[in-house]
């Protein structure tokens, strides 16, 4: 169990690095658009560009910033009921809705976001508006959100079979 600890704490610390790096991208994603909004009202300017920049950059915080979310415990849940129950019948809920719910979810959007992205890649899509911007990279992270959202759920699996193994082992 220990070694298994000890790559839920590699995983941990890498969305904990990426979590920092997103909250980065929320100030980015302010200042373009701001930007945008500043252009297009006081002088009349838009750019489909920068447009898709800005739509590219809230797509990032949230597909990145996903994982992090996990890892924080921050992410929606129903307290009124969750706290009520032990912690070895929290850590059997989370359990079972991660191997029955959100993996499969993930997996799913990752077979089948891959080729979305692909098949961009293949024939390097543009957005077909005037100005607009290549579309893979945008798509790619789609599935490079939902890996590591996948690799989040792998930490947080491996913690509560530790928390689980602790209680039994109290007992």
């Amino acid at each position: 169990m220990n070694a298994l600890i000890g790559i839920s704490n590699r995983i941990d610390w890498l969305n904990a690095k990426i979590g920092v790096a997103v909250g980065w991208l929320i100030l980015l994603t302010t200042v373009v658009s701001a930007y945008n909004a500043v252009m297009r009202k006081a002088f009349d300017i838009s750019s489909n560009g920068m447009l898709e920049i800005q739509w590219y950059l809230f797509g990032a915080v949230f597909l990145l910033g996903a994982a992090y979310t996990l890892q924080q415990n921050a992410h929606v849940r129903i307290d009124l009921i969750s706290d009520r129950f032990s912690e070895k019948t929290r850590a059997w809920v989370d359990i079972v809705g991660h191997v029955f719910f959100t993996l499969p979810l993930i997996g799913f959007v990752i077979v089948h976001g891959w080729d979305f992205a692909y098949q961009s890649f293949v024939v390097n899509e543009y957005s077909p508006d005037s100005g607009g911007l290549i579309r893979w990279p945008a798509k790619a992270l789609i599935v490079l959100g939902f890996t590591l959202l996948g690799i989040q759920v792998f930490s947080e699996l491996i913690k509560k079979f530790a928390t689980l193994r602790s209680a039994h082992t109290v007992k």
